[in-house]
């Protein structure tokens, strides 16, 4: 009778030799930053020192940071200290959106938000990742949209290549892979719609 210690023998014999992943191989393509090095290493100058460190009123102040480094934002757009920000030059958000407290908007790739969305507290949006599948595990950005109107709750994580249409509410949590219906209540790991979302006078 085979046991598991020699299921797993031959499980780990069979693999024995392939090389997943090469980090000495890795590289970062040229022009994926989209800006020079010495550019992003200045922005996170900037974020760390004058960004982080300003008073929670002065969302103006920090509206013209990300604006100086490349990025579209609206009119009266809320963005808290606390939100860390990679690369501005590739995000892009709607007039009135809220950006709360410990939002990570990882954009390695272009990251839309739209107007009057909120993205609440402890938010991860990610927009790059890693093809697994190749040795030299190359860097990806692939693209994130959050359409308008749309409520992200507190500590969801919004995953590479994802689209939320416009008026869906993320519940508290949830996984955010592929795209999100329109006007829809999506709970879930990952996020499925459970229900519409009505106003409150209709």
């Amino acid at each position: 009778m085979t046991t598991q210690h020699d299921a797993t023998a031959v499980d780990d014999a069979a693999h024995a030799g392939v090389v997943y992943q090469d980090l000495s191989s890795f590289r970062v393509p040229a022009g994926f930053r989209g800006r020079p090095a010495w550019f992003v290493q200045l922005w996170w100058c900037v974020q760390a020192l004058l960004f982080r460190t300003s008073p929670r009123v002065c969302n103006g102040w920090r509206r013209m940071l990300l604006r100086l480094f490349g990025a579209r934002v609206g009119k009266h757009v809320i963005i808290r200290p606390s939100a860390h920000v990679t690369y501005p030059w590739k995000i892009s958000i709607g007039d009135y959106a809220w950006i709360g407290e410990d939002v990570t908007l990882y954009s390695l790739g272009p990251i839309d938000i739209g107007a009057h969305s909120v993205v609440s507290q402890g938010t991860y949006v990610c927009a790059g990742d890693h093809d697994y599948r190749l040795p030299d595990f190359p860097i990806r950005g692939p693209a994130v949209r959050i359409g308008d109107q749309v409520w992200i709750a507190s500590g969801v994580f919004v995953a590479p290549g994802a689209c939320v249409a416009d008026g869906a509410v993320v519940g508290a949590r949830s996984t955010v892979v592929g795209q999100l219906p329109a006007a829809m209540v999506c709970l879930g790991n990952p996020a499925r719609p459970v229900r519409p979302r009505r106003p409150a006078n209709t």
